[in-house]
């Protein structure tokens, strides 16, 4: 089949791969091309490596899984993995910055596409937002442990100032806007420093692990707490006739669909892949890497952790959440804690700006398209989105200052569930539609592996609350309405075809 024999009318249009491809040399819109296969596993390890390990495990153990946290990271990596694959195959196929967005444009057509950018906002810009906000509140405690006892978040009326995410969210902004580049060497250098406090964390902990606080490794079912029952509870647990998704095997399966938060943000270096000197190969080695990587880092925190400390130490009382540092404080290794919040300062940093540069790079492609304003992909003298750079970087600053976290954690993980569903459907897709393209890069045993892709992250969002379901709806139904009232209108695929191009 040809390209152009791809091209539709109405909202089910689609982008031949071949026009998405010509469209990055276009010179007002032209991206830089600077990064290599270690700059993209470096962005992959510095977005991943952050809320997950510091705060996010700890927590869930406690409140949620118990001991099984472990096997929850497993699970979630497994789901992780299947559309890895999928990803991967995709972007070097299709070596366009977009991600999911400019994937969707190719093989299911332009409404399906601007489903999957307003959802990536999810991901990228909320997650930024919510990741922001922890990265305040860890620097509150550095600067405590520095004898300087500052608040970084000051009440303001209805609203709270939160004066350290606005700094990083700043300086991040700054960075990216100088360019890619340098993002990733200042990437590179705080992620060796949270690699090295990680690994020092594990081995250190192996000292205080005590056998017995494996047992019971899933603890029995509980019932009770405002989180466990209603709206609180996954899905899965309230269709499936369960109590609650505390304990026991539903809270084993709903641990895995909330540490899923801890692996989002390998996808992002798939939105570099315009930026990146050798794309079909450099971009499924940056996926999987890191993937690969991350994935043995969190187990081995994971049952260090549990190992140290009975899961019940680890409960979230009134409004403090248990993190890695308390495990250490519990068995009286308080300079231990010390490191571990500097470690987590610097992993969330990069995780936020890692983030940022998804999103960007997801607005670029939207505006570029004509869905959004074509100002916002214009590049300047370092080779960048500016004002795509800054647009975001100010939205993010302003959620992240003045609104709560909140439940924000499961939004971004329906977000990303669903972007993993349509690339990995995609996948199957284009392998049908254009067998002829050149794909560095093939997924194996298709459909099998992207089946089972789909299926994990379906069985994923099954088991996120009744509550952040809603709530997505809502989302969604919002970006209905701006593409009808601007994207379908200012469409650039759309006028090329009506002008007959």
């Amino acid at each position: 089949m040809s390209p152009s024999a791809t091209r539709q009318a109405g909202i089910h249009r689609t982008k031949s791969v071949e026009q998405s491809v010509r469209e990055t040399d276009e010179p007002e819109t032209r991206l830089r091309k600077d990064l290599g296969t270690w700059d993209l596993i470096v962005f992959g390890v510095a977005v991943v490596i952050g809320a997950g390990i510091f705060t996010l495990a700890a927590s869930t153990a406690g409140d949620i899984a118990g001991p099984s946290v472990s096997l929850a990271f497993v699970l979630a990596a497994i789901a992780c993995g299947l559309a890895a694959l999928c990803y991967a195959e995709f972007a070097s196929t299709v070596p366009v910055a977009g991600s999911a967005y400019t994937f969707s444009y190719a093989t299911f057509g332009e409404f399906v596409a601007w489903i999957i950018g307003w959802d990536l906002v999810l991901e990228f810009a909320v997650g930024s937002a919510v990741v922001a906000k922890g990265w305040s509140a860890y620097l509150g405690e550095v600067l405590g442990l520095a004898g300087a006892q500052v608040d970084t978040s000051v009440p303001l009326g209805f609203f709270s100032f939160d004066w350290g995410a606005l700094l990083l969210i700043a300086v991040l902004t700054t960075l990216l806007y100088l360019g890619t580049k340098l993002s990733s060497r200042v990437n590179l250098v705080i992620t060796t420093i949270k690699v090295a406090i990680v690994l020092f964390v594990v081995v250190l902990g192996l000292f205080y692990v005590n056998a017995a606080n494996y047992e019971p490794f899933i603890p029995p079912a509980a019932e009770g707490g405002d989180s466990a029952t209603g709206l609180g509870q996954s899905l899965l647990s309230l269709l499936g006739g369960g109590a609650s998704s505390t304990y026991g095997v539903y809270g084993l399966l709903a641990a895995a669909s909330l540490v899923f938060f801890a692996f989002i943000g390998f996808d992002v270096v798939a939105t570099t892949a315009e930026e990146t000197r050798n794309p079909q190969r450099s971009v499924p080695r940056g996926i999987i890497g890191s993937l690969v990587i991350v994935t043995v880092l969190y187990v081995a925190v994971a049952l260090v952790l549990t190992g140290m400390v009975p899961y019940t130490e680890l409960a979230t009382v009134g409004e403090d959440r248990a993190t890695l540092a308390t495990a250490f404080a519990a068995r009286g290794v308080d300079w231990a804690a010390a490191i571990i919040s500097i470690g987590a300062l610097a992993g969330l940093t990069t995780v936020v700006m890692v983030l940022l540069l998804g999103q960007t790079r997801v607005l670029f492609a939207m505006s570029r398209d004509g869905l959004l304003p074509y100002g916002l992909s214009r590049t300047g003298k370092y080779g960048t989105p500016e004002r795509a750079t800054l647009l975001v970087g100010g939205a993010v600053a302003v959620a992240a200052t003045f609104f709560p976290a909140g439940a924000l954690e499961e939004m971004v993980n329906i977000g990303t569930l669903f972007a993993f569903v349509l690339v990995s459907i995609g996948v199957m897709v284009l392998r049908r539609s254009r067998p002829d393209l050149p794909r560095a890069f093939r997924t194996p045993l298709v459909p099998v592996v992207p089946v089972l892709a789909v299926l994990a992250c379906a069985w994923l969002m099954l088991n996120l609350t009744v509550e952040t379901w809603l709530r997505f709806v809502i989302w969604m139904a919002i970006g209905l309405v701006v593409y009808f009232a601007y994207g379908r209108r200012h469409s650039r695929l759309a006028q090329e075809l009506h002008a007959g191009r």
